[in-house]
């Protein structure tokens, strides 16, 4: 049987014209596609840098301003008929209050009256006083021993002591009733007022305290760390303002009767007086530094990077790792130091 052979070639001409026209259209795709994109370079690390400068931790604890803890007055005999004003400061030889309707008026020294000096030749530490204030106040008293306990009552004393009652209205006896002075170490003020008039001189008429203001504060033991009298300590007033202000004195307390460990009374006052005189009473926070350095290398927190094998190290933008001892801890810097860690290097940061 004859085979057709024209037809053959016909229709394999057909299949290879189609397969050519695919290619072509084929090439023609994918040459106009876009080129894709080259993958992004890896972003550059962040870095800090190593730098020389101070570091402080610092402990912030609440005090209260005020005048320091108050003590109590009382008078002697008689009838209250005059009490001081909340506020007012005592003055030397000026009358505070009045008994019987006559004045109460301070002296300044270390021992009050507690007995009458009512004759000649009494020797005592409140002669001396008695003798010190007349002398201060302008009056001739003659010789003044520098052991107080040898004080003499002498009668140019009682002279003085006539002729200073007689500048206050008094009657001149040359007596001078323990009830008639009130002896204070140093100027005070009245922080409260107790009494009425008409009550007995005997009760406790006011309250007075030191006219220096100052802050205190009560701390658990285990709380107060470091702080030592002298230390210098930041004072934040009410209105955020910063003074600075330095430990007076730390003193150990017993045991609050409720079980509370023993705590410690602290007492602050402002280097500069001034920095406080317009506050009264008011709560105010107190910044303690508890520990610091100078002139230390740091670095941010952030760029430590913990080793397997223990401790710390810094990486350089590199990528190599230099071990470093990390020293104090402050806020969100720290302490560095080991070989090549110097002033302005270099190094990868978290952060």
């Amino acid at each position: 049987m004859p085979i057709k052979i024209h037809g053959m070639r016909k229709t394999v001409i057909a299949a290879a014209a189609v397969l050519v026209v695919v290619v072509i259209a084929a090439v023609l795709l994918v040459r106009g596609r876009p080129d894709e994109p080259a993958a992004a370079p890896p972003p550059a690390p962040k870095t800090t840098t190593v730098r020389k400068g101070d570091l402080t931790n610092t402990r912030v604890l609440q005090g209260d301003l005020g005048f320091g803890t108050a003590r109590p007055v009382k008078g002697g005999t008689g009838t209250v008929t005059k009490l001081p004003a909340v506020g007012q400061v005592t003055e030397l030889g000026k009358e505070l209050y009045r008994v019987d309707d006559q004045p109460v008026v301070v002296f300044i020294g270390a021992t009050p009256l507690f007995r009458p000096l009512d004759a000649p030749g009494l020797k005592g530490s409140d002669v001396a006083v008695l003798i010190e204030n007349l002398a201060a106040l302008g009056y001739q008293v003659g010789t003044r021993p520098r052991d107080p306990s040898k004080a003499e009552l002498t009668p140019a004393v009682v002279d003085a002591l006539k002729r200073w009652q007689k500048a206050q209205g008094a009657e001149q006896t040359g007596v001078l009733q323990p009830g008639r002075v009130l002896v204070v170490d140093r100027p005070m003020r009245v922080q409260s007022v107790k009494a009425q008039l008409g009550v007995p001189a005997a009760e406790e008429l006011f309250e007075i305290t030191p006219t220096t203001r100052l802050i205190t504060l009560q701390v658990p033991a285990s709380e107060l760390g470091a702080v030592k009298a002298s230390m210098p300590v930041t004072i934040v007033r009410p209105d955020t303002r910063e003074v600075p202000g330095k430990v007076s004195s730390v003193t150990n307390t017993p045991a609050a009767e409720n079980g509370g460990g023993p705590r410690v009374s602290v007492v602050i006052t402002p280097d500069n007086p001034a920095d406080v005189a317009d506050l009264d009473i008011a709560p105010v926070r107190l910044k303690f530094t508890t520990e610091s350095r100078t002139g230390v290398l740091t670095v941010p927190l952030a760029a430590l990077v913990a080793l397997k094998e223990g401790g710390y190290a810094v990486q350089l933008p590199s990528g190599a790792l230099k071990a470093v001892q990390t020293g104090l801890y402050s806020q969100d810097k720290v302490e560095i130091s080991g070989d090549g860690i110097t002033d302005g290097l270099e190094v990868v940061t978290a952060e």
